[in-house]
């Protein structure tokens, strides 16, 4: 059990890396695999498996409709670590929506490249964000997170951030009325855009260039 409950309406931070660092997209195939479980597994209605999911959708068997266990505000998949802007819906939610993704995510790398073992470093990681003016900053360098490290050219093909939502305003994985409220607080994606870069600028200049073996520290 966490020390810290995660509370439902509570926005929060949540992020992990692959084991000893190791990468935990390989190929392209690995990050679409990781956005497919990102959007199925975000039910309150149980699943067993992605394989499940999928073939309901498809028309194989009937596909209740249900509430999401979380709202995403923000995200960025890098090659060896992910982050996450959630906001819990449920009880239990934020908990629930990492087990399926990262359990399930982990059954299909490790069946992929024939390995065994953990695939993340321990369980997931959370921080509360506990006031607007965390909120100011963490927004902005989850968006973008890509940019705060150097990321190798054969690696940049493995990175998917929320920016791209949000800069053509199409929302797939991220809550459209989450981002529907940010736009506004910003005045629209445009300034949204210029204030993540104007972070991100600002947090490398404090760290210098770092690399994706770095410990990434919260701003």
């Amino acid at each position: 059990m966490r020390k810290d409950p995660l509370i439902n309406n509570n926005y929060y931070h949540i992020y992990n890396r692959g084991v000893d660092k190791r990468d935990i997209f390989m190929t392209k195939q690995d990050l679409n695999r990781f956005v497919l479980s990102v959007k199925e597994f975000n039910t309150s209605k149980p699943t067993k498996s992605l394989k499940e999911r999928v073939s309901k959708k498809s028309g194989v068997g009937p596909l209740e409709k249900s509430s999401p266990l979380v709202s995403i505000v923000c995200y960025c998949f890098n090659p060896n670590h992910f982050h996450f802007i959630l906001k819990q819906n449920v009880d239990g939610g934020i908990s629930e929506f990492l087990k399926r993704l990262l359990g399930g995510y982990t059954t299909y790398f490790n069946k992929v490249y024939n390995r065994t073992g953990a695939l993340f470093q321990g369980r997931f990681k959370s921080h509360l964000i506990k006031n607007d003016q965390y909120f100011l900053k963490i927004r902005p360098y989850v968006n973008i997170n890509y940019l705060i490290h150097d990321i190798p050219k054969e690696k940049r093909h493995l990175v998917l951030a929320s920016d791209r939502e949000y800069d053509n305003l199409a929302f797939d994985l991220v809550s459209k009325n989450e981002a529907e409220g940010i736009l506004e607080f910003y005045g629209d994606n445009k300034k949204f855009k210029n204030e993540c870069i104007k972070v991100a600028d600002m947090i490398r200049k404090e760290r210098g260039n770092t690399t994706l073996d770095e410990e990434d520290p919260l701003p």
